[in-house]
């Protein structure tokens, strides 16, 4: 990494964030960035005005910029595979022309959200009915991206819901399909089979069943499945009509996709005018990443402020703490979104990182994590970055100082990870009870260190825009750091070993081959299985 930015880190490491406050009462201001009614505070952590400078260098360097105008102009820099990288041209609602091998992708991008929005008002006011009448349920069946963000967004759009009750499988696991539709009618249930290629083992599988169980009531299964694929032909084999299946480019990556067709789900349940707010949010966030001063610019702080922690300062986790429970799934799917994006140890030229690339990313909704792993946070040997995300305002009128509580506990765990507290703090809070050698114990058990750097993401309400803000900062943040490491953000390699391994030992795990020039722990493995099933 830059070795300006090691000798700052270097510099600055026996200094306290609270020393930046008391050098500079405007450095709250300073250090914060705001667009339309977001804020994103970052003065919570050790980086100095030299420290920005040299990262918004960095990212200057870097060509940040250039690299930002190519994606948006549909260049290829997907370069492993080939690919344009244009999922900012589903929430692209004005039609502007994005060209991408020398055509325009922006008529059949909007007919596609235009034929996704017919099938979900015909779904949502009774138009569209399965055999025993109105379609109240919907189950999504997906893995990886077509599962981690929609869930994510349904259960945050919780508030708007007023359609067919949303339910998602995703785990190959019968338990998972078993235990969603057991309670179900399958008379009055959609089935949406998610999967581009309509080969995904996982989903493939639970679609069978899916069709398998819907049959034994519904004379016709297949008059209640609706696809999101690009493969017509195998869609039509599985029974699956054209005008139910919703297509989307190979310029959209799997864990970038709920915008488009992937977002079907959200669409049913939250209508299309929320669906659309939320596309317009995703969209204010891609202008203002577009035209925004870097130094203003938030999916470019946020990321230098994750390679200031990361590679800078050697933190190689970050937690993501939405004090929201609707946000609940929010870690889940960013863990999909950066490690996927940036867990890479090759550079663009083939050559190896000279540094570690993404963090390892986790969470959990506040005020839940406070009583599960914030001890670690606190108290524990390793520094973790933390990055709180809150809303001033709840939907729930009548339950504010619910709220109220909420807010005062994500404020004020970010203030005791910075302020921590002084042994000399400790004895005197633990005087009256204890003295002499005990007091001393007691009180180095109640020392907190302090000095743990955290950013807070407010806004004034968790809304579909707000929600579509917030993915869209997530996304940039993750192409900005994978521009300054050198790596593709948008392959992912590492996913496919374990798909080919697991392709061919389905065959041995079921006793139809032998496990014959596999490693002995693998064989031992087979062999418990073998000589344990039922």
């Amino acid at each position: 990494m830059n070795s300006e930015l090691e000798k700052l880190h270097s510099a600055a490491s026996d200094r306290h964030i609270l020393d930046l406050f008391k050098a500079d009462p405007a450095r709250a201001s300073k250090f914060s960035a705001k667009t339309a009614d977001m804020m994103f505070d970052y003065s919570k952590t050790n980086i100095d005005q030299n420290a920005l400078d040299a990262l918004l260098a960095l990212a200057t360097d870097a060509g940040v910029a250039e690299k930002r105008d190519a994606m948006f102009s549909g260049e290829k820099i997907n370069a492993t595979e080939g690919r344009a990288v244009l999922h900012t041209a589903l929430r692209n609602l004005d039609g502007d022309p994005v060209v991408a091998d020398g055509a325009d992708v922006m008529p059949n991008v909007i007919e596609i959200l235009r034929r996704m929005e017919d099938f979900s008002d015909r779904l949502r006011d009774g138009s569209f009915q399965g055999q025993g009448g109105n379609i109240t349920d919907v189950v999504n069946i997906g893995i990886g991206g077509s599962d981690l963000g929609p869930v994510m967004a349904t259960l945050a759009f919780a508030p708007y819901h007023d359609g067919p009750k949303l339910h998602y499988v995703s785990n190959v696991d019968g338990a998972h399909i078993a235990d969603t539709l057991r309670d179900l009618d399958p008379t009055t249930t959609l089935i949406i089979v998610a999967s581009k290629t309509f080969t995904t083992i996982e989903t493939m599988t639970n679609a069978r069943t899916a069709k398998a169980w819907m049959s034994e009531q519904v004379s016709d299964p297949s008059s209640q499945f609706a696809a999101l694929s690009t493969s017509i032909e195998k869609t039509s084999a599985f029974g699956i009509p054209a005008d139910r299946v919703f297509g989307f480019e190979d310029w959209v990556g799997g864990r970038y996709s709920l915008w488009g067709p992937i977002g079907l789900g959200i669409m049913i349940a939250v209508g299309k005018n929320a669906f659309r707010a939320f596309l317009r949010g995703g969209q204010a966030m891609d202008r203002h990443f577009q035209n925004a001063e870097i130094s203003e610019n938030l999916p470019v702080l946020l990321a230098l402020v994750g390679i200031w922690h990361n590679q800078v300062c050697g933190y190689s986790t970050r937690a993501v703490l939405p004090y929201d429970q609707r946000l609940s799934r929010l870690p889940a799917y960013l863990q999909q979104l950066e490690m996927e994006s940036n867990g890479k140890s090759v550079r663009m030229d083939g050559s190896d990182t000279p540094n570690h690339t993404g963090a390892v990313v986790w969470g959990e909704a506040g005020t839940n994590g406070q009583h599960a792993f914030y001890q670690l946070i606190h108290q524990g040997s390793r520094v973790v970055p933390c990055e709180f995300l809150i809303a001033a305002e709840g939907h729930e009128a009548d339950l504010n100082h619910h709220h109220q509580l909420l807010v005062a506990n994500c404020l004020a765990q970010s203030e005791a990870l910075m302020v921590g507290r002084s042994l000399d703090q400790a004895r005197k809070s633990i005087a009256l009870k204890f003295e002499g050698d005990e007091l001393e114990v007691q009180a180095r058990h109640r020392v907190f260190s302090g000095n743990r750097p955290s950013t807070t993401l407010i806004y004034p309400k968790l809304t579909p825009e707000i929600l579509g803000m917030i993915l869209a900062l997530y996304e940039h943040r993750v192409f900005v750091e994978g521009v300054i490491l050198g790596i593709n953000s948008y392959d992912q390699w590492g996913v496919e070993l374990g798909k080919e391994l697991a392709t061919a030992l389905q065959p041995v795990v079921a006793g139809e081959q032998s496990s014959d020039g596999k490693d002995g722990s693998t064989q031992q493995l087979v062999r418990f299985v073998l000589t344990h099933r039922d």
